[in-house]
């Protein structure tokens, strides 16, 4: 038993490739990639999950005999179960404005300090938890009997058994972080159904079998870290504990891997989570705005030619115009160049001075995160591990380096699909031991390229400044 199916749906796109696990390698090859376009109708924007499924499962069919099949995706999103098991309807995108205003509701209710205590996650608009008081009295949700988040309901689809994977439910905001289990007390006091959540299961765990029906054959869906970020720092090739990690797609999830979760006042203020990772630990991040700007650009601009569009990026002075990446204004879809351009103040009005102005700022975010990780962790940082689509964008990861003032180690570009092959791996048997020795397997095996720090700190800290100003 070697060769195994990982199942990634990001944002933007998702994909099923093969990895195969043997004498201390990994490999790992594309066999399906299909998009992922929300669908806006009677005024809401949902998940297109049935295309997904179709991409999946046509992946699947491609990869042929695999030996277990692992599910992860992007975070917060659930579909609705009925009393057969039907989905009632399709989920709605976390980029939907249903919880505009929700958040502060919720914190006058309960206390965002009390709140924080209790779960440990960061306040972000489209949580779980917030999803489910702006839902609260739809027919959907009165009809519902089960909730599943993204990857367990395909898991779900694929095997017919419900559950919810760790590391995702410890992104709902509903998760008690003291005992592990679901905040049903919480829950209770929101008007939330505690029995609309299954059981939760360890990455690791076996699900059961896909279903013979499906024409796919019989292999077992392995529960992994469901939360792509989850296996994306397990495919961190790190050799130390001192090391912060950024997860770069979409958004970029920039922390470090802690023992135990950081729960102090100082924490809640920066807005810093503490999710589940993989062998009980934890992932202390913050959530950054990531390549969506440079994305919605993109598409603005209907899809330029982007390895030429950031060598003339380069080119242009640092500086010119950073914004705040971080602010709510750029969190929807639409009229990105317009909104970076005007928050810019600078005139950045041109492509290259546009996606300039998106690599210094997010570069000037990362570099905040990964100081604030530090201070409010008490754990020291040497160097910067950048994984995912992030890590084929040189001048990003150059930036990154002279920001923070650190070695950035750029790879694997495919971290989250590794880190879920290898958690199948070792569930199955193949290979042994803990995130130590998964991760020796990532450097014997997948490129990583080193940008060393260099340029004016000086001219970064007056950059940072303008921001907070």
């Amino acid at each position: 038993m070697n060769t195994f199916a990982a199942v990634d749906l990001g944002a933007s796109s998702g994909r099923v490739m093969v990895g195969r696990v043997e004498a201390g390698a990994v490999s790992l090859a594309a066999v399906n990639r299909f998009a992922n376009e929300p669908v806006r109708a009677g005024g809401t924007l949902h998940w297109d999950i049935l295309a997904l499924y179709r991409g999946v499962l046509e992946g699947l069919r491609l990869a042929g005999p695999v030996d277990g099949i692992g599910i992860d995706s992007w975070a917060v999103d659930y579909g609705l179960l009925d009393a057969t098991g039907s989905l009632l309807g399709n989920p709605v995108h976390y980029r939907d404005a249903r919880t505009d205003g929700v958040p502060e509701r919720v914190a006058a209710l309960l206390g965002e300090d009390k709140l924080y205590a209790l779960t440990g996650l960061q306040k972000l608009p489209f949580n779980t938890i917030y999803q489910l008081v702006a839902a609260a009295g739809t027919p959907q949700l009165e009809a519902a009997r089960r909730l599943l988040l993204i990857p367990d309901l395909i898991a779900y689809w694929l095997t017919g058994e419900a559950g919810a994977e760790f590391t995702n439910a410890s992104t709902t905001q509903l998760l008690d972080l003291r005992t592990g289990g679901w905040a049903g007390e919480l829950m209770t006091s929101l008007g939330i159904r505690p029995d609309l959540f299954p059981p939760l299961r360890a990455p690791g765990t076996v699900i059961g079998p896909v279903l013979p029906e499906l024409g796919i054959g019989t292999p077992d869906v392995i529960a992994v870290g469901s939360h792509d970020t989850a296996s994306a720092v397990v495919g961190v090739p790190a050799t130390r504990p001192e090391f912060a990690y950024i997860s770069c797609g979409t958004w970029s999830l920039v922390g470090v891997e802690l023992p135990a979760p950081v729960l102090t006042e100082a924490s809640r203020l920066a807005n810093f989570t503490n999710e589940g990772g993989v062998d009980g630990t934890v992932r202390y991040l913050r959530n950054v705005m990531g390549l969506w700007p440079l994305q919605e650009c993109l598409r603005e601009w209907g899809s330029p030619d982007l390895p030429a569009l950031l060598r003339a990026a380069a080119a242009v002075p640092a500086f010119r115009a950073v914004v705040d990446l971080d602010d709510p204004v750029f969190l929807a879809p639409g009229d990105m160049v317009g909104r970076l351009t005007a928050a810019s103040g600078r005139g950045a009005s041109s492509p290259a001075e546009v996606v300039r102005c998106i690599m210094d700022s997010l570069a000037l975010a990362h570099r905040r995160a990964v100081r604030q990780a530090q201070e409010l962790s008490g754990r020291h940082v040497d160097v910067v591990h950048i994984v995912g689509g992030g890590a084929r964008n040189e001048l990003l990861c150059r930036l990154t380096a002279d920001a923070c003032g650190l070695p950035v180690l750029a790879g694997p570009v495919e971290a989250t699909a590794l880190g879920n092959v290898l958690v199948q791996a070792r569930a199955a048997g193949v290979i042994g031991g803990g995130l130590p020795a998964l991760r020796a397997v990532l450097r014997e095996t997948q490129q990583i390229v080193r940008y060393e720090p260099r340029g004016d700190a000086a001219a970064w800290r007056s950059a940072e400044r303008r921001l907070e100003a």
